[in-house]
């Protein structure tokens, strides 16, 4: 407990050990501060999200995940972020409007945030940081973090695999029939 305890003290977070990824605070797309805690008791899929990648046809494929998963308890969560290739440059109305428009998004969204370097977001050092539970940098847009329903990191999803992939809808799946 102490090596998780470590790194999430040196991110400057108030962050306790009984929910160390789950009450790091972070701010929704319209800038009202939160934290993944409101999701208590769903499975979330935290994706680093950007509208001028290669990978950005993959909103098409999360919104059907989780518009077939999202009464079972999985919500989606759209972080975007400009860390790689400038490929996230708009402001946060222009990123949200993006995605409604053309992608339908309706899950929810959140404050473009760095992912990797000197200014990472706390919540994703908990994740990647050297003792943390995926250790090493966020590689591309449209990586992905599995939480379970306690808001324990389950499994790091690589940005090429599809939210749709069969390895994905498994560990979802197999994520949500835990209670």
């Amino acid at each position: 407990m102490k090596s998780l305890l470590l790194p999430l003290l040196l991110a400057a977070t108030a962050v306790t050990a009984a929910e160390p990824i789950i009450s790091i605070p972070i701010r929704d797309i319209q800038g009202k501060t939160t934290s993944l805690g409101a999701y208590a008791g769903k499975v979330i899929l935290m994706v680093n999200v950007a509208s001028r990648c290669g990978n950005t046809p993959q909103y098409k494929q999360l919104e059907e995940v989780y518009a077939k998963y999202k009464d079972p308890g999985l919500v989606v969560l759209g972080f975007p972020c400009n860390d790689f290739g400038a490929q996230e440059p708009g402001t946060n109305a222009e990123i949200l409007e993006f995605c409604t428009s053309k992608y339908a998004v309706t899950f929810p969204m959140f404050d473009k945030l760095h992912v990797k370097g000197p200014e990472q977001h706390p919540l994703y050092a908990a994740l990647t940081g050297k003792d943390g539970p995926f250790p090493g940098d966020v590689r591309w847009n449209f990586g992905k973090f599995l939480i379970g329903r306690d808001g324990k990191p389950i499994q790091r999803i690589e940005p090429k695999t599809k939210p749709d992939d069969a390895t994905v809808t498994a560990a979802i799946e197999a994520a949500l029939a835990v209670k």
